[in-house]
């Protein structure tokens, strides 16, 4: 599966707008959540591949942009909107950065954390591309 923009379901009335997600809407089955936050704008987080990790990326508030390389090309995605989410597959470089004041991004990923599938080399996930 490559990386795309997975539109989250939700319900809106007056009272406002509830996002949902089942364990049927994603391509993997969750086992870590984690989020960031308080990010300063002139800075960036990510800066790594995953050997078995696959993710969705959420903008629960706010808006920044995740820069994501496959090894043969690079995609720019602004993420804005809380019922939309990235997913990312396994073997894709990931830069996230330019953070809105008070953004607050959700990740939804496919392991939990473990040091040694992470690729923080650029020049390793090259090779291993």
């Amino acid at each position: 599966m490559s990386i795309k923009i997975i539109e989250i379901p939700k319900v809106h009335d007056v009272r406002g707008s509830l996002a949902v997600l089942e364990k049927d809407d994603l391509p993997f089955e969750v086992k870590r959540v984690y989020y960031l936050y308080d990010v300063p704008t002139d800075t960036y987080r990510g800066g790594h591949a995953h050997k078995d990790q696959e993710s969705l990326v959420i903008a629960l508030s706010g808006s920044f942009e995740i820069i994501c390389d496959d090894g043969k090309s690079k995609q720019r995605f602004m993420l804005n909107k809380p019922n939309q989410g990235l997913y990312i597959p396994t073997l894709v470089w990931r830069e996230i950065e330019n953070f809105s004041s008070g953004a607050v991004c959700l990740v939804l990923a496919s392991t939990e954390y473990d040091e040694s599938e992470y690729i923080r080399d650029y020049q390793v996930f090259k090779s291993l591309k």
